[in-house]
């Protein structure tokens, strides 16, 4: 009885430069002839590229990880929110000393520019990302999110960084606030606040405010030392902390 060949490896590959996503292209059909490959989309930026994964559900991605806006590695990040994840190799440009964080935590990357024997050992043993090897990939490469992402109803929903009013911290969740809508994110505030300090104020132990958000900022009607920021498009009020007050006063002169 004749065996059934094994159904073809699907790829979509992403890079911001056509040059590029060509040589990946034509590198695949050389590695073609030892495992079958199926190019299911070819995408030049980090929004397109989830929306592919999403619909075309592929093996693997070819990612690179120097983009403009959403880069690789935080496409990376919001995949992990989907059910099914692709396995993930990055391309990259960096140098050999830059790459040690890859190979530090078992993630493989091909150097730029790709060679057909290097592609085709990683398509091999092409493997899905976790949250710890991401992490360690964002601190060797330090770059704040473009976007937060949750998982709603099956698909992942984007929430650009620059609509966020305000984190608040509640329980084990962070509640996001943006002008239209309120979602809880499983992240700790310290962590935001380490990615995102140069965007976001801490107004109180529990809360960051964006700092360009900021409208007014006062003292509580009928208390002693009570003080509060009211942000653009908010109706409410937000607590200041006594300890905060003055480093908010200072950051904002």
């Amino acid at each position: 009885m004749p065996i059934n060949p094994l159904p073809p490896l699907r790829l979509i590959i992403v890079d911001d430069e056509a040059p590029a996503r060509r040589r990946l292209r034509e590198v695949l059909e050389d590695c073609g002839q030892a495992q079958a490959l199926e190019i299911v989309a070819e995408v030049d930026n980090g929004m397109d590229a989830l929306e592919h994964i999403q619909r075309e559900r592929p093996d693997a991605v070819l990612l690179d990880i120097r983009m403009p806006g959403m880069d690789g590695i935080e496409v990376a990040q919001h995949m992990q929110k989907l059910a099914r994840a692709p396995a993930v190799i990055f391309t990259t440009a960096f140098d050999h000393y830059a790459c040690q964080a890859f190979e530090v935590n078992a993630v493989d990357y091909l150097m730029k520019p790709v060679r057909a024997e290097r592609l085709a050992s990683a398509l091999a043993k092409a493997q899905q990302l976790n949250l710890a090897m991401l992490e360690a990939l964002r601190e060797a490469h330090p770059k704040s999110r473009t976007h937060l992402s949750l998982s709603e109803k099956g698909r992942l929903k984007l929430v650009p960084v620059d609509e966020i009013l305000y984190f608040k911290a509640e329980l084990k969740y962070v509640t996001v606030k943006t002008f239209a809508q309120e979602f809880l994110l499983e992240e700790s505030l310290v962590r935001l606040e380490a990615e995102f300090g140069d965007r976001f104020l801490r107004i109180h132990r529990n809360c960051l405010v964006a700092r360009d958000k900021i409208e007014q900022i006062g003292k509580t009607p009928g208390t002693e030392e009570g003080h509060y920021v009211r942000l653009r498009g908010l109706g409410e009020t937000l607590p200041v902390s006594r300890r905060q007050y003055s480093q908010i006063r200072e950051q904002l002169r």
